[in-house]
């Protein structure tokens, strides 16, 4: 196992040598999108409609923060499951999706379209939000509003440490 600082422009060159397994320390813009998000995205892409971000080259952390604290970035932010976003992932990866960040295993068609696409999946530590969240430096709420915690926020991640739970040559700490 290695261990890496990459940035989120530097994730599709780094998932050619990223292996389950590995260490990685993420800076860089994220978005948070969640079930509630998710679905609202599919709706929009149907109707032929602006998405609130580019999926091409973006990273997505399923995760819906608390409320922020005054003088913090954000309040509690720790990863959610990620199969129940296994629905919208092998699309989305093949819109140019190149990481996302849960916890948990995914789908056979999620591995499947993550390899297809040179993609990679991240897990972040369940159950420690409070402590993720002082990675974070920047949190704007960027569509979806009304969602709440659940809406789609651009987020600074400075640092975030993760480990590679798919890796796009189709190695699977869920399966290994």
């Amino acid at each position: 196992m290695s261990e890496y600082r990459i940035t989120t422009d530097e994730i599709k060159t780094a998932a050619e040598y990223l292996k389950a397994g590995d260490t990685v320390y993420l800076s860089g813009t994220v978005y948070t999108s969640r079930d509630a998000a998710h679905k609202k995205i599919f709706e929009l892409l149907e109707k032929g409609e602006k998405l609130p971000y580019d999926i091409k080259g973006a990273v997505i952390y399923y995760a819906g923060p608390t409320p922020t604290p005054e003088g913090l970035a954000i309040g509690s932010c720790g990863p959610t499951t990620s199969s129940r976003m296994d629905v919208y992932a092998p699309k989305m990866l093949d819109m140019g999706l190149c990481a996302m960040v849960g916890k948990g295993p995914r789908s056979n068609e999620v591995c499947e379209a993550i390899v297809r696409n040179g993609a990679v999946y991240f897990c972040a530590v369940g159950g420690a939000g409070a402590l993720a969240s002082k990675c974070i430096t920047e949190c704007e709420v960027t569509a979806f509003e009304e969602l709440g915690c659940e809406s789609v926020k651009r987020l600074n991640f400075n640092e975030f440490p993760l480990t590679v739970a798919i890796d796009s040559h189709g190695g699977n700490l869920f399966k290994n």
